[in-house]
Formats: C-alpha cells, structure tokens, sequence
C-alpha cells in the first residue's frame, strides 16, 4: 500500500491518485486508533482527518511514512518537529477555503443584520417583523489578517463598507493596509467605531484570553461579531457580559472548540451567540480544491528519492497540473532541500 485514506478525497481527485499509487480508503479507522496504527505501518502517506493527532508515538508505529497530509488549514494537531527528524513531509492545504471562509464572514453578517431572515429560514412563516440594517455605509473591524481577511475585505469594499483593521502581528504601517483598502487603528480606536467585527486572527498561545473585559469595554453598542478563529482567543466570561449587555447585539462564530459554550460555561444560556460546526470551509468547491492540492503533493512526495530535510516554505501562483485539475494558491508545503 502507498497511501492509507483516512480522510475522503473528491472522487475525481481519488481516481487521478489511483492510477498512479495503490491505496486503502478506510475513513472508519479514525475512530479506532489501535486499528489505524495497525494500518499506517504498511503506508508511505496517510491523509488525516482534523480529530487524527500525529505524534512521536503514532511516527513510531509508522516506519515507512513518508507523508502526511491534511484537507484543512493548521497544523496544531501534528507533530513538526517530530516529521521533521524522520523526513515525514507535511502536506495541509492551507488556502484552499480562504474563499469560503471569507464568503461564511460576510453571509455571517448579513444574516446578524437582517436576522428575521433567520426566522423563515427556521420555519416559521409569520415571524415579526424585524428591522434590519444595510451593510453598506457601515463600518466592519477587520480583528486579525489572516489570508481569509484579505479576501473578504475585497468583498466588502465592493459592497461599500469602510474597513479599519488590527492585526498584533502586523504593524500599522505595513503597505498591506493600503493595498486591502483597510484603515489601520488601535484595538480601543476599533471597538468604538466598528458596527461589525469580524475575527479571523491566527491563533498563537499568546493570544490566549486576547479579547476580554478590557478591550471588550470599548465596544461600540449594539455591535454584531463574526468570526473563524480558535474560541481560545476569547475570554468566555467577558464575551458572556458584553453579549447579556447590550454592548455585542449578536455573534456568530465558526468551529468553537468543545466546551465554549456548553452546560456550565456563561455562554451556554446566550441566546444572541450563535455557533456552527466548521460550517466556513465546508463547502464543495473548497473541498475540490483541497483534494487536488493534497493528491498532486502526495504524488510528487512518492515518486521523489528519499532524502534530505523538508523545509517549511511558499509554493507558487495557481496553476494547473495533471490533466487540467486545479491547485491551490499560496500553500506551505514541506519540499525536499
């Protein structure tokens, strides 16, 4: 067996891979650790699902792999360094639902500021009336400028949004801002003015508990807050107080890790905090881009000798390989050196 598929790729993807490796498609094995070791141990690549941790100890009942690889963005979930001592390359298709995350933000915030719409999507066909807002004229915080920010500020300066924005990693004079059409500000100078917030910022330890009753206080009131970033990054208990008090009129946030907002957490009886279930890169072509990109770097890293040290590291502009199949944009991959 060359490749061990524990994640489904798009059929079209899988076939173009079959002709060219054998493989064992066994998405069951995610849930049965001890049968999916037994499994990796004939693999030279295995491509993981999100809740499938890459450890020194899952390397170890791995002896001839030399890929894995991921259809989602992040690599929290795997070991690096431990890859990198055994020439393990690290595929993850890191850019391929920037488009869909982006397009999740923004329908996240027209549906806050219309939210009787919400209503007749549930069912109910003589819901009130609710007054709702135009986004155009408004003005959207731009809280972190990861990729999906770039693209989603394209969005909505079409639609004729003012855009200010803060990034901790990024400095205010970075020519960025200027190309994206985003205003540089303070966190304070973004919270006072922003009627939308949209978070998408990389998530680093650091940034543990980064929104919280200090930078909460300077909420403009009445705000709507969407965003795609690890629940980590809030403070549970001052989200909870600015979502009661008026200060946050309604939030919706994608792929909340377990526990954000279950029984015993302040923000389990809020009823304006809405979350769903990695909803934001789920989507079909998102999905298309991914498998291309995760098939033709499983490829490329099985027909390639074996050797040397695999360094982190930007591929090129999207092109297209492989009969016409599409590749993702922008991607760091692991290459040979």
């Amino acid at each position: 067996m060359d490749i061990l598929l524990v994640e489904r790729l798009v059929p079209e993807a899988l076939s173009w891979l079959q002709e060219r490796h054998s493989i064992e498609l066994r998405p069951d094995l995610a849930a049965d650790p001890s049968s999916l070791r037994k499994a990796v141990y004939k693999a030279e690549a295995v491509v993981l699902p999100r809740k499938v941790v890459v450890t020194r100890e899952f390397l170890d009942f791995a002896p001839r792999l030399r890929a894995v690889a991921r259809m989602h963005v992040g690599t929290d979930n795997t070991d690096l360094e431990a890859c990198r001592e055994r020439d393990v390359r690290v595929i993850h298709a890191s850019t391929a639902n920037v488009r869909s995350n982006a397009e999740y933000l923004l329908a996240s915030i027209l549906a806050l500021y219309r939210r009787g719409i919400g209503s007749a999507l549930a069912g109910d066909r003589h819901a009130e009336v609710r007054l709702g807002r135009e986004l155009h004229n408004s003005v959207v915080g731009i809280l972190g400028l990861a990729p999906t920010a770039h693209t989603l500020a394209l969005m909505l300066h079409a639609l004729g949004v003012r855009l200010i924005g803060y990034d901790p990693a990024v400095h205010h004079t970075a020519p960025i801002w200027s190309r994206l059409n985003i205003q540089p500000v303070g966190l304070q100078e973004l919270m006072a003015q922003s009627d939308a917030v949209t978070v998408q910022v990389m998530y680093a330890s650091r940034y543990q508990n980064f929104i919280n009753d200090k930078l909460l206080a300077y909420c403009k009131p009445g705000q709507v807050w969407v965003g795609i970033s690890r629940s980590q990054l809030f403070d549970v208990n001052a989200f909870a107080r600015a979502l009661n008090d008026g200060r946050i009129e309604a939030a919706m946030l994608d792929g909340a890790e377990s526990g954000f907002a279950s029984k015993g957490s302040p923000l389990h009886e809020c009823q304006n905090l809405f979350l769903t279930p990695r909803l934001g890169s789920h989507t079909r072509e998102a999905r298309l881009r991914a498998s291309w990109y995760v098939v033709h770097r499983l490829h490329e890293t099985l027909s390639a000798p074996r050797s040397g040290h695999y360094e982190q590291v930007p591929t090129g502009l999207m092109d297209l390989e492989g009969g016409g199949s599409p590749r993702a944009s922008a991607d760091p991959v692991f290459i040979i050196r």
